[in-house]
């Protein structure tokens, strides 16, 4: 490790801690430099955190409920009051623009944490059926995983409703974007938060990941990332058979009905497909179009998609940043040469580098014409600002396509007719359907069907997550 580099420690305990002398390195993917080294941390480190957290649960666990409230309002003002180094360090470890990292990656947890505590204040934490009294009490010990590409945002949205409910909470960040997770550990305790009741353990997942999900003493793990990943701990958690709360992949649809205003779906849809670079679980990647509209929608989406600059991440006029690591960018475009191998029209981008952009993890925005509903590139997650176009006959055959995956976690429809859009809405077998670009809600819940995960997340579906129910009659005695 460079002198000349910052280094992030694990926080266990309310102490900063290497845990030894392995690191792992923190890499800008606009110029492939080192940002940063965290250590790559260990089983044993992991055993020390859970161990800090245990201690601490006896007293969090018990702090009245308005402490915990109070507390969580000053972690959010301690976010906001932090958001331009939030923002700064998202886009030197994600690759997102700069005015996005502004508005969302630095914004949303803030409005996350206030609405977690104000949703608290109002909860039902005791209610009484006949003669039981119902109680609604922490978990435990929660082991919090998160992914890389929303990093503060979706910490917050494990550790405040945890820490609500009485939780005490191990982190571990994605090591491809680790850096706010100190800055959240920092603000947490600036808050007034005890010692232990949060701790932060850097590493991989297959060491560190796997430790926490196996754990004896952890009581519950709530993961987002990969299917793939939360298969595997699902079952790590199975051997303890503790509570997992899994938030997974996505293949979203955008269905466009034919009242529809097809501009303005194409162009929401575009931008949809390719906020935050591409890189999310709830993007829509698929847009349904009739058949008879769907060359005019192909047109559309090219002509929005070459609206989308790629470039420095930094400069005011990026719409497009480069892609989170060599592996992403590699991987998205190796779906890009299968569809094209797979015989879909390839109208905008393509797997060649943009212009200009040698160095770096950039992909050129990609819009796919006339693709099959059982293609490759519309069944998996590509993770990448990759859009498949996919025309249908008829509403019925829409709505089987857009439920034709083995995801179920977004989608969108649009329609000229509000009770038509919504009755189409309530057919797709998804967690979250947004009807002619409505805004995206942190109060609602937020989860998928399927193998898009479990459990839900944000307002107050996501702090029943971190409760056990605990019910306890009287005789009419007392």
């Amino acid at each position: 490790m460079s002198a000349s580099v910052p280094a992030r420690t694990h926080w266990i305990g309310g102490t900063r801690t290497t845990g030894h002398t392995r690191w792992i390195d923190v890499v800008d993917p606009a110029t492939q430099e080192r940002l940063s080294v965290v250590p790559a941390g260990t089983a044993a480190d992991a055993d020390l955190a859970v161990a800090a957290a245990v201690r601490a649960f006896g007293h969090w666990s018990g702090v009245p409920l308005r402490d915990r409230v109070d507390a969580v309002r000053a972690v959010a003002k301690g976010l906001a009051a932090r958001q331009d180094e939030i923002a700064a360090a998202v886009t030197a470890e994600v690759g997102v623009p700069t005015v996005f990292s502004q508005r969302v990656q630095a914004a949303l947890p803030v409005a996350v944490a206030s609405g977690a505590a104000a949703v608290a204040e109002e909860f039902a934490w005791t209610e009484q059926i006949g003669r039981s009294t119902v109680f609604r009490e922490p978990v435990g010990v929660v082991a919090a995983i998160t992914p890389w590409n929303f990093p503060l945002h979706q910490a917050v949205a494990k550790v405040a409703p945890a820490l609500l409910a009485g939780n005490t909470v191990v982190l571990k960040p994605s090591e491809i974007a680790p850096l706010t997770a100190m800055i959240l550990a920092e603000v947490v305790r600036g808050a007034g938060v005890p010692d232990g009741v949060l701790n932060v353990v850097h590493g991989r997942g297959p060491e560190v990941g796997a430790a926490l999900a196996s754990h004896p003493d952890v009581d519950m793990v709530s993961f987002t990332g990969s299917t793939e990943a939360g298969r595997n701990v699902a079952a790590l958690g199975a051997r303890t058979v503790k509570r997992v709360a899994l938030e997974l992949g996505g293949k979203s649809a955008n269905l466009v009905l034919p009242d529809a205003d097809l501009l303005a779906a194409v162009r929401a849809g575009v931008a949809n497909c390719f906020m935050n670079n591409g890189q999310m679980c709830w993007a829509w990647t698929r847009l349904l179009v009739p058949a008879g509209l769907h060359d005019q929608a192909v047109e559309a989406a090219a002509e929005a998609a070459a609206a989308f600059t790629v470039g420095d991440p930094t400069l005011p006029g990026t719409r497009i940043g480069p892609l989170a690591s060599a592996a992403q960018r590699d991987r998205v475009r190796g779906y890009i040469e299968r569809g094209i191998a797979d015989g879909a029209r390839l109208a905008a981008g393509g797997p060649t580098p943009p212009d200009g952009l040698d160095r770096g993890y950039y992909v050129r925005p990609t819009v796919f014409a006339g693709v099959s509903p059982t293609a490759v590139i519309a069944q998996e997650e590509i993770f990448g600002p990759v859009l498949s176009v996919i025309p249908y006959s008829s509403e019925d055959e829409a709505v089987s396509i857009a439920n034709g995956t083995r995801y179920g976690l977004g989608g969108a429809v649009f329609s000229a007719d509000p009770d038509r859009a919504l009755a189409v809405a309530r057919r797709l077998r998804t967690g979250q359907v947004d009807i002619n670009g409505a805004a995206f809600n942190e109060a609602a819940p937020f989860g998928g069907y399927r193998q898009s995960g479990n459990g839900r997340e944000l307002g107050r579906f996501g702090l029943e997550e971190f409760c056990e129910v605990k019910s306890i009659q009287r005789s009419a005695s007392g």
